[in-house]
């Protein structure tokens, strides 16, 4: 009630300067800058880079185009309980695999960091064999943002890490520790670090410690970001391998995206191209792909408006291992 009064209350007149008089209903007009000084906030505003964002996020945007792969029928089902609480359930039947059911839930604090950013974030599941995936996020503070994460199967820790990024006006850092052993003296340290050159061109790097008894060993890669207008190009190099994106949108129904993976430890080199076409009069979402190994899929995403479902075709077929592979899943909530 008292946000609602105070919104439709008229605002008060502003304090009127010494030795003048305002009659009442009116009030004294703001006082504007002068004309070389809002040029020279604007030419302030206009100098500052943005954040490029984090360095996984790099080729997201290329792969979102691409299609995922489902084998089986899958049901998810999704239950909000309040505003900050909500659960869900999965339920996967398999016909090349274990037929699995997973139990979810998703709590949202009440810490508002920024327009649709609540804090701390704590996601997990539950599977019917007792393998438990958690994570716990948190804004610590104004461009400070933890994680911890850790998986266990059947009762056995298997893997965790904790994640610390910190996010400034034109660039963005991230440390992450991964199984440390200090008894054993063995982990894993990876470092991402992101940095806007211009508007549209960002530069920056991972480097990747390794260390267990007897071995250990680093890798590095350098990663370049280039973003237009209706475009984004993408490339990381490295002592494993080269990866390189490139994602184009056509208009708004339409998106493209072409991928290059090479790997020196694999000896391999791939080439995908995808494209995600949107018919929002038919409710309508379809994904396809097709990379130099001949494998050709796709996916078709129906809504069922004003129902809160939607239903999930998905096909994959391998031209070379002559296998093919079909997936429809339902999702509500």
């Amino acid at each position: 009630m008292g946000s609602v009064l105070a919104a439709s209350s008229p605002n008060p007149p502003p304090p009127a300067s010494p030795g003048l008089t305002v009659p009442p209903g009116f009030g004294m007009p703001p006082v504007l800058p002068s004309s070389g000084e809002a040029l020279g906030q604007e030419q302030e505003e206009d100098s500052r880079l943005p954040n490029p964002g984090t360095f996984d996020e790099c080729h997201r945007k290329c792969k979102e185009v691409f299609p995922m792969q489902m084998e089986g029928v899958r049901l998810f089902v999704n239950k909000g309980l309040s505003n900050h609480f909500q659960v869900n359930h999965t339920l996967l039947l398999s016909t090349t695999g274990d037929s699995t059911y997973r139990f979810g839930a998703t709590y949202v604090g009440t810490k508002q960091m920024g327009p649709a950013e609540f804090f701390p974030v704590m996601v997990g599941d539950i599977d019917n064999s007792g393998s438990l995936n958690a994570q716990i996020i948190h804004q610590i503070a104004d461009g400070v943002r933890s994680k911890l994460a850790f998986q266990t199967q059947q009762q056995k820790f298997v893997n965790w890490q904790c994640d610390a990024e910190f996010k400034g006006e034109d660039y963005t850092a991230t440390v992450t520790l991964g199984n440390p052993d200090v008894l054993v003296g063995s982990g894993i340290v990876v470092t991402h670090y992101l940095q806007s050159i211009t508007p549209a061109l960002a530069l920056g790097g991972e480097l990747v410690y390794h260390s267990r008894p007897g071995e250990e060993g680093t890798v590095m890669s350098l990663a370049g970001r280039y973003t237009g207008s209706n475009y984004i190009a993408t490339l990381t190099l490295g002592s494993a391998g080269a990866h390189a994106s490139y994602y184009h949108k056509a208009n708004e129904q339409l998106q493209l995206g072409v991928e290059l993976e090479a790997s020196t430890r694999m000896q391999d080199t791939s080439v995908s191209f995808g494209y995600q076409l949107d018919v929002p009069k038919a409710n309508l979402l379809f994904k396809g792909s097709v990379d130099s190994n001949w494998v050709v899929g796709a996916t078709l995403e129906k809504k069922l408006l004003p129902l809160p479902l939607s239903l999930v075709l998905c096909t994959f077929l391998n031209h070379q291992k002559n296998k093919f592979q079909c997936g429809f899943g339902v999702t509500i909530g």
